[in-house]
């Protein structure tokens, strides 16, 4: 009995989650309200001679010049060599290379997906 008082006055003291269910959501007003404004992107460069000298949209601080492009000589080779088109198909790749190895799997994972996807319990 004196743990229920405990209990009671503990409740009365420290304000805590009431009884009940949660608030109802509020309802909107129906009818036409104030149009909403369209979130702006960032602003595009269209100047030619900036986007061939400058990395528009690499610098990440607020304020700032822009990034400026190196010469080729300055960048390393591996960097001119890689494949920016779309993936190569298997039969493309070398057998003995990493990269047919993990385009296989990731093959046979899509038609296992595909496959357990119609199975019916």
């Amino acid at each position: 009995m004196a743990a229920r008082g405990l209990l009671r006055a503990a409740r009365l003291v420290l304000p805590g989650p009431g009884r009940g269910y949660a608030k109802k959501a509020a309802v909107k007003a129906k009818g036409k309200s104030a149009p909403k404004e369209a979130p702006k992107g960032p602003e595009l460069c269209t100047d030619p001679a900036m986007l061939a000298t400058h990395a528009m949209g690499v610098n990440y601080f607020k304020e700032g010049p822009e990034v400026t492009l190196k010469p080729d000589s300055e960048y390393p080779e591996w960097l001119f060599k890689i494949h920016l088109g779309p993936p190569k198909k298997l039969e493309e790749l070398d057998p003995d290379s990493i990269e047919y190895w993990r385009r296989l799997r990731k093959y046979d994972t899509w038609q296992r997906n595909r496959l357990k996807k119609g199975k019916k319990l």
